[in-house]
């Protein structure tokens, strides 16, 4: 891609962010595994990249009915998806386009849907089961979880709201929602990044 060059090695370190979202066979880290890995990579507030992993399930991992029938998916559809190590060998290409790992002050920020008590999980053991120990290096120990930047956004309405799910905390700030969409990783994750522009507030520069 043009320019990946200039943004790994510029001296001014670009702000940059991987918007993603999980689709997963349960709601556990440890039992459960990532069938889909859906990824926005946003440099310094422009979208440059794109991307959609369907992720054969790890062999040892459970996998839910209910969790599936939520997805829109089958047990046949996720076991012809491809090994985990050919998705994650994928993943790792496209992280360094825009990274360099063996510089410290150079790594995506994550941002999610409340990822951070759930998809930051899955991924990190992600690398784990891939005896991959350069998790850290990728990316920021600080994550961007949307969603309590909204409940902070949202302090003055939050007795009225029925529920914080994404999808309620999108209608209630006026993002329009397509319901038919929703629990596909790319749809997930774009609302995530809509809501995040809605509440982030300002930065330093701005103050």
């Amino acid at each position: 891609m043009a320019g990946v060059t200039n943004i790994k090695n510029q001296k001014t370190m670009s702000e940059k962010i991987l918007v993603y979202d999980l689709e997963t066979t349960g709601p556990l880290y440890y039992r459960h595994a990532i069938h889909q890995l859906a990824g926005m990579i946003v440099i310094d507030g422009v979208i440059v990249e794109r991307f959609d992993l369907r992720i054969r399930p790890h062999e040892k991992a459970e996998i839910t009915d209910k969790t599936l029938e939520v997805g829109g998916v089958t047990l046949e559809q996720i076991m012809a998806y491809p090994h985990r190590t050919t998705q994650f060998n994928a993943f790792i290409a496209i992280l360094e386009k825009y990274i360099d790992p063996y510089k410290p002050e150079d790594k995506f920020f994550l941002l999610g849907y409340n990822n951070s008590w759930f998809d930051n999980e899955f991924l990190r053991n992600f690398f784990t089961l891939e005896n991959d120990e350069s998790f850290g290096c990728w990316f920021w120990q600080n994550t961007i979880d949307v969603m309590i930047l909204a409940t902070y956004y949202l302090i003055p309405d939050r007795h009225r709201m029925p529920s914080f799910k994404q999808k309620r905390v999108a209608l209630w700030l006026g993002i329009p929602v397509d319901e038919s969409r929703l629990h596909d990783g790319m749809y997930d994750l774009e609302l995530a990044y809509q809501i995040y522009l809605k509440v982030k507030g300002p930065t330093i520069d701005d103050w």
